[in-house]
């Protein structure tokens, strides 16, 4: 008989595993573009590759919502989250106002600073 316990570590592990092969391929994808020459700072990543995994890392994260917790709304904001070696930042510019939609920004960087600094200008 299997003790659920061990079902259950068992079942983390192999989450952990698949979770970061999928971090170490987009990481390994924007390296090769990177060896390219291409700019990868303001790419987009392709559909069978995103960061909407867990990150290993929220390094930063604020946003204005004076309406509350609650609030649908979309609210400007700056994110910096890191995966593996790569920081990726996004967010929606201050200047769009509460309850606004567009001018969304995203930005990758192996740079730490030049993330958290990034963000914080769009928020400012």
């Amino acid at each position: 008989m299997v003790d659920c316990c061990d079902a259950w570590e068992d079942l983390k592990v192999g989450q952990k595993t698949i979770r970061e092969k999928r971090i170490n391929e987009d990481s390994d994808w924007l390296d090769k573009e990177e060896t390219k020459s291409v700019d990868v700072s303001q790419i987009a990543l392709p559909d069978d590759l995103s960061y909407d995994e867990v990150p290993d890392e929220t390094i930063f994260f604020e946003e204005i919502n004076p309406c509350g917790i609650l609030c649908p709304g979309n609210h400007p904001f700056s994110t910096v989250e890191r995966f593996g070696h790569w920081y990726y930042c996004r967010g929606r510019n201050k200047e769009a106002g509460i309850h606004s939609s567009g001018m969304e920004w995203r930005f990758f960087t192996k740079d730490r600073d030049l993330a958290v600094k990034t963000a914080k200008s769009h928020i400012e």
